[in-house]
């Protein structure tokens, strides 16, 4: 009996988690596996991605097992990319020239930075941080740099912010938003995180927009905020946040959703019921889930399904997060803007001691709904 041929493209995180969940299991055997890695090197761990700067190395951070590919019999194919999908065919075709067919198809390209359109975006030293390549460009960068800016005031812009300060130069961090974290925390929690931060020796700049980057005149470029307004720096970060890498999907006509992504359903299969997507790529119920643990539920329930088991099903994912940014506690739960119609909150707040907190509760009193912590995120594990 010959064996069906399966095609992942992409060796992210969630790209490799679906290998791990697939090989694992015993039907496995029936498959032939191949899958494109487009990087240099196989998957390694983003979310850690900072602790680059002190002293991580890329094997580090690496996520695959020594011999994973040798022993599971995963065919890679190291810094190559797949162009284009022919879904009448079941044929991917990759920058090499290869073209490979397939049964069944995995797309877990992941996502790509966001750039905003800003003019003088693509001067030199203008960098995004998202891969170990952006970090080494990043590092080497600044040994020759006096002032560095990040675009971008959420968890990976604090996270490139935190970085540029441990290279040693003065830094700031430049948000669209009126406040830093938009998404996790609300007005009061995002002002006293944007004292603690500047305590710290990073100047924060919200409600600020940059109109065009242009030559600077005591440092390399010069950014135009309007009104008189602009700073100075040697080295911009761009962490504004992240597209659905969805290119592919759109090229061979794949459902996506209306701002990018993907369409799947509760099994993270397409619109082609031979094709999949997982993480970021993928838009469930009108969602990207931009952490990796709801891509590795995704990864884990197409292995099943692909399998001929149907009994899990992704029904979307807790974004609830706790995390330390520039020696900072800070925990986002559940509803914690208290958009739940008829809810109610109970804020405490001491900004002596650096400390704000906030329980989102139902109409009724009795459900909690939602919360904020930042400066001691010691209730998370009961509140969550």
């Amino acid at each position: 009996m010959s064996k069906q041929k399966l095609v992942v493209i992409g060796n992210g995180m969630v790209g490799q988690k679906f290998l791990e969940q697939f090989t694992a299991k015993e039907q496995a055997s029936g498959f032939d596996i191949i899958t494109f890695c487009e990087e240099s090197r196989v998957a390694y761990d983003r979310v850690q991605l900072s602790s680059y700067f002190s002293g991580k190395t890329a094997d580090d951070l690496s996520l695959v097992e020594e011999g994973f590919f040798e022993k599971t019999g995963v065919q890679i194919r190291m810094g190559d990319k797949a162009v284009s999908i022919d879904r009448n065919n079941k044929e991917v075709t990759s920058a090499n020239g290869e073209i490979i067919s397939y049964d069944k198809l995995v797309l877990a390209t992941g996502s790509y930075p966001f750039v905003p359109p800003i003019p003088g975006k693509d001067r030199p030293e203008c960098l995004v941080y998202r891969t170990i390549e952006d970090l080494e460009a990043i590092k080497a960068t600044a040994a020759k740099s006096r002032v560095g800016v990040v675009v971008g005031g959420g968890l990976l812009g604090l996270e490139a912010a935190k970085a540029l300060k441990d290279l040693g130069l003065e830094t700031h961090v430049v948000e669209f938003a009126p406040r830093l974290m938009a998404v996790q925390v609300d007005d009061f929690g995002g002002g006293l995180l944007k004292d603690k931060i500047q305590e710290l020796g990073v100047t924060v700049h919200t409600s600020t927009g940059t109109q065009e980057i242009i030559d600077g005149e005591s440092c390399k470029h010069r950014m135009v905020f309007g009104e008189d307004k602009h700073l100075e720096t040697d080295l911009i970060v761009f962490s504004a946040g992240i597209r659905p890498q969805d290119a592919l999907g759109r090229a061979c006509e794949l459902e996506l959703g209306e701002r990018g992504g993907i369409v799947v359903n509760d099994h993270c299969v397409t619109s082609d019921e031979d094709v999949y997507a997982i993480g970021e790529v993928a838009l469930w119920n009108g969602r990207i889930f931009g952490l990796v643990a709801p891509g590795y539920q995704m990864a884990e329930i197409a292995a099943e399904h692909l399998m001929g088991k149907a009994e899990k099903a992704f029904q979307g994912a807790d974004m609830s997060t706790k995390l330390k940014l520039m020696g900072v506690d800070v925990a986002s739960i559940g509803d914690a803007h208290g958009n739940t119609p008829g809810c109610r909150s109970t804020v405490f707040m001491d900004q002596t001691a650096g400390i704000y907190k906030k329980a989102v509760v139902s109409e009724c009193g009795k459900k909690l709904l939602g919360a904020v912590l930042v400066g001691d995120a010691a209730d998370y594990g009961n509140l969550l």
